[in-house]
């Protein structure tokens, strides 16, 4: 017999839409808030601020404070979902392994080994509960019980078998082995991996196929760009955006079956910003997500980091410091994010195994869609960017998919067409805006076409507009709006190390159809 589950029974589930799953599943939740005592739900909340300890230290405190609160449900019933994995500053030897449950639970663990049958090794997870408070704008007051272990001194380009627990949930046990993942660490010298992107996702059966076609390309890691779930209904970094928490465990339920192999790198969009739980609204981020600690400071901007993996160097940033139009966080880091921008890119360029480097982030520096280019991204960072000869940067933000031209000192210096080739060194940077995640979607300019693989509709300029830092709109005619289509859609991305290195850029449409490629190679 299977273990009571605390989520919707699969028979259930199909019958049902994503709104019906929500609403169940909110119900569900803040009912069993009851069974969680006025203590614990003091000593859980992790605020996210600048000041004060540390995660660590706060989840350590929360954990013995909420162990108490089970009561009398026992551990054997309250099972683990919303498995996600991540890299750690160095994907060869470090793995972040987080999920959820739905009430708190004592001495949760990870079992790993390189075999399903011997699960030998036992890492102690860490607690991070967080409480939302019943309040004007906020759906239902909940509280939520993520889980982090950190999984270092692997060894590089192997395959591991893990599986999440707690006591009296064993994943090693008989009637627990369904519930065993994988994951495999970055070889020492990929001669090729692929890795996957898109931004804007939530909670949709879009956003669930995207998913699914993603998984069929077996990504090494996928990157998003922000927006990632939608629990902050405006996003505009307010407490009067509207709010429901339940959306977080709706979300990570629909992405397990890819993130519990595949390593998920987030960053932070402007519906990221949740003022419910901290001065920058960060609070629920250091919640959910264990990521690289790599950037200039992790619990202040969780959003912002580096990792390498094989030949290509990554770096996450956090738009919302920058933005001219969604100014909630403008300035946050007083600056320290952008300096750190350009000393992490210059080490990137000094180090002779990265041949390429990748940047993302939310906030579109060139897009025609509805919330057009931000002047803000493009002030502050694009003269790092030409500076260190940035290979290519993906955005999200609008929900479309659109490709610039090669980009030098903001203009076009040098067209891609589809299926052409460009060279950094010499043309500049390619920017991608992949925003077709799942959420729904935008469109262009009014009379502009879009223009795809197999549909090219030739046009010399595109009427748009930018955000300006007295957040006011201006208007521009560009050139640059090489690609163009409105529908669901993630990126493809080849990356090969050799003699001639090369990024083989491919984005794909829901179907499965690729409606854009085209190479970056540097010095050739």
């Amino acid at each position: 017999m299977e273990t009571p589950d605390f989520g919707i029974p699969p028979r259930l589930a199909r019958r049902m839409s994503m709104a019906e799953q929500h609403e169940y599943l909110r119900t569900k939740l803040s009912r069993r808030r009851t069974l969680v005592t006025a203590g614990a739900v003091a000593g859980g909340l992790l605020t996210g601020c600048s000041g004060g300890g540390s995660p660590s230290a706060t989840a350590s405190t929360s954990a013995s404070a909420t162990a108490s609160s089970l009561g009398k449900v026992h551990g054997s019933v309250v099972a683990p979902f919303g498995r996600h994995l991540a890299f750690g500053a160095d994907p060869k030897t470090q793995m972040r392994i987080s999920w959820q449950v739905p009430l708190a639970v004592r001495k949760p663990y990870v079992r790993i080994g390189t075999r399903p049958e011997d699960l030998s090794r036992r890492i102690e997870a860490e607690v991070r509960d967080l409480h939302t408070p019943g309040m004007t704008g906020v759906r239902a007051a909940l509280d939520q019980y993520y889980l982090h272990a950190a999984l270092d001194g692997l060894r590089p380009g192997t395959t591991y078998y893990y599986g999440v627990g707690h006591e009296g949930f064993d994943p090693a046990s008989p009637e627990r082995r369904k519930t065993i993942g994988t994951f495999r660490t970055a070889p020492a010298s990929p001669e090729r991996f692929v890795f996957t992107a898109f931004g804007d996702q939530g909670v949709s059966k879009a956003a669930a196929a995207n998913d699914h076609v993603l998984l069929r390309h077996d990504p090494a890691f996928h990157l998003h760009a922000g927006d990632i779930c939608y629990a902050n209904v405006n996003g505009r970094g307010e407490k009067s955006d509207g709010y429901d928490p339940a959306f977080w465990d709706l979300f990570l339920k629909q992405n397990e079956p890819v993130t519990k192999s595949v390593p998920w790198m987030v960053t932070t969009g402007n519906h990221d910003m949740e003022a419910w739980y901290s001065p920058d609204g960060y609070g629920g981020q250091l919640a959910r997500w264990s990521l690289p600690d790599s950037g200039f400071d992790p619990r202040k901007a969780p959003g912002v980091y580096a990792f390498t993996y094989g030949n290509v160097g990554f770096v996450a940033l956090d738009a919302n410091d920058v933005s001219y139009e969604i100014p909630a966080n403008f300035g946050y880091t007083d600056g320290k994010q952008t300096a750190w921008l350009d000393r992490k890119l210059g080490e990137l360029r000094a180090d002779t195994s990265v041949d390429f480097v990748v940047v993302f982030f939310h906030h579109c520096a060139y897009s025609t869609s509805s919330h057009a280019s931000d002047g803000g991204v493009r002030d502050a960072w694009l003269p790092l960017f030409a500076e260190h000869q940035v290979d290519l940067v993906i955005n999200g933000h609008n929900h479309v998919y659109e490709r610039t031209d090669a980009i030098k000192g903001g203009q076009v210096g040098r067209p891609v067409p589809i299926g052409a080739s460009t060279d950094p060194t010499r043309d500049g940077t390619v920017y991608v805006t992949a925003g077709g995640g799942g959420k729904d979607l935008y469109g262009f300019p009014t009379g502009v076409k879009e223009s795809y693989e197999g549909h090219v509709s030739e046009r010399e300029s595109v009427e748009t507009f930018q955000w300006t830092k007295s957040k006011q709109s201006e208007e521009e005619i560009v050139e640059w709006s090489r690609v163009r289509y409105r529908g669901f859609s993630f990126l493809s991305v080849e990356a090969e190390s050799g003699a001639r290195p090369r990024l083989t850029v491919s984005a794909l449409a829901q179907s499965g159809e690729r409606i854009d490629h085209f190479e970056v190679r540097r010095g050739g």
